[in-house]
């Protein structure tokens, strides 16, 4: 059975859903105005690793993951740029596809942008409005009581009376109440707006979410997930308005990832340590990075570093360097995919780790086990080695890995700086093996040392040598 820990009751449960072999499940995307950076990388991969597992256990998953296009820091940051917000959106979004495909990320079932949904931001803040728990103000601005909804703080167990202690409304704010927050914003200039009752305007952060989720997922839905920043107070509004509108349970399970930190510091840009997934990229693969994230417990933080990056890397390979030589182009992560009877105790141990609130960690422990089953068995039984190899590959797509041909990927050599090409290497392994053949050691060594400086490992097995980058 799957166990979730779950944020609302602070403690694992067995995940129930609502309708038997449906999954509905939404989690909150990226603010289009900047790059992407490893922080929001996480996000996605821990989420996409969610879905697949997921999908793996026969699932029927619908997976929403939305996109903020209207916000302070867009509008602030279009004209600032003298182009229209929309425009510099769309920039974002296709460099944000760009992001996620290089780190193998699945696309989601629904990708819904804050724009086309105004008119269910509308419905709820009119809602709202009637039932009391909102509040228009001279100016036009909306703002929700905070007060009228008993539960708040539920989520993030935070107390409402010490939230207000120490706090005071500016001079020029008109909410009542000190912790109320903004359902509809009046139009300033220069900024895009839309009509509502209330006049012209646009729509408050917190509000988005919970019309994007009700308009796809319904007015309660099983899974809820974002960062662990966003657990208050933007999960924490999202449930006060959906369920002050609708009178019932907004998402019956929270998951929230743990942040990222860099070389144990907070990521800040005025701290100089803030890096984008393309920064990243500049040195390391895509599936470099998602091994390492998949490497910690989702919820737990996770320490960014070069030397963490590395650690991934040397990690990747060893799983790499097992399926060398086997014939896999027909294995996938496809939950139809019937694993061989002889690795099939492999595979539930995999699941059972991955049911246990998708510890990845765990279920990597049973792949380098599989890893090392496939060596020791290329001798003795290449069969099963290979059965072995196939089944990895399996397990390793259901984490969006290991998804290249070995080969390819152990001389691929990201991040090198590729001062010998690949028939420069083979050229150099063929003197080699003259010299070995010679009984020439001095010149044998002298080459290995060579390739070695170049970045290039040689690995001699079975009167065969073959080679990777480092």
């Amino acid at each position: 059975m799957l166990q979730i820990h779950n944020s609302l009751s602070r403690k694992k449960e067995t995940f129930v859903p609502r309708q038997e072999g449906k999954v509905g499940m939404y989690v909150c995307g990226m603010t289009v105005y900047d790059h992407c950076h490893i922080g929001h990388a996480r996000l996605m991969v821990v989420f996409d690793t969610v879905y697949r597992h997921l999908l793996a256990r026969g699932y029927d998953v619908t997976y929403v993951r939305n996109i903020t296009d209207i916000d302070d820091k867009i509008i602030d940051r279009a004209n600032a740029n003298n182009e229209p917000f929309s425009d510099l959106a769309n920039r974002f979004i296709d460099a944000m596809h760009e992001d996620e495909a290089s780190l193998g990320i699945a696309p989601p079932t629904h990708e819904p942008r804050a724009t086309e949904t105004i008119d269910g931001m509308l419905t709820m803040i009119s809602s709202l409005v009637d039932k009391g728990h909102a509040y228009h103000v001279e100016g036009g601005d909306v703002y929700y009581a905070v007060g009228s909804f008993p539960q708040y703080g539920k989520l993030s167990g935070r107390n409402l009376d010490d939230m207000r202690a120490g706090e005071r409304v500016a001079i020029d704010e008109h909410k009542r109440d000190p912790a109320d927050f903004v359902l509809w914003k009046s139009v300033k200039p220069n900024e895009p707006h839309w009509d509502s009752p209330w006049g012209p305007g646009r729509p408050g952060w917190h509000i988005e979410c919970s019309a994007m989720a009700e308009n796809l997922l319904g007015e309660t839905f099983d899974i809820h997930g974002g960062g662990l920043d966003l657990q208050f107070p933007h999960h924490e509004n999202e449930i006060a308005q959906s369920e002050a509108a609708h009178d019932c349970a907004f998402a019956n399970y929270w998951m929230h990832n743990g942040l990222v930190r860099l070389d144990d510091e907070k990521m800040s840009k005025s701290l100089g340590n803030f890096f984008t997934v393309r920064d990243i990229l500049q040195n390391y693969s895509g599936e470099e990075l998602r091994f390492f994230y998949n490497s910690s417990h989702y919820r737990s933080p996770i320490n960014y570093s070069e030397a963490q990056l590395q650690q991934a890397r040397t990690s990747l390979r060893r799983l790499y360097t097992a399926l060398r030589g086997h014939e896999l182009g027909n294995v996938t992560g496809d939950p139809e995919w019937n694993p061989p009877a002889a690795t099939v105790s492999w595979v539930d141990r995999f699941n059972a780790e991955m049911d246990d609130d998708f510890n990845t960690a765990g279920a990597m422990a049973v792949m380098f086990e599989l890893a090392s089953e496939i060596n020791r068995q290329q001798q003795q039984n290449p069969e099963m080695s290979a059965d072995c190899a196939a089944t990895l590959v399996h397990l390793g797509q259901r984490l969006g890995i290991l998804g290249q041909d070995a080969e390819a990927y152990l001389k691929g050599g990201t991040g090198n700086d590729g001062a010998l090409d690949d028939s420069a290497i083979e050229a150099l392994i063929e003197e080699r093996l003259l010299a070995r053949g010679a009984s020439d050691w001095a010149r044998s060594d002298a080459i290995r040392d060579q390739l070695k400086a170049e970045g290039v490992i040689l690995e001699d097995k079975a009167g065969q040598t073959t080679w990777r980058r480092e």
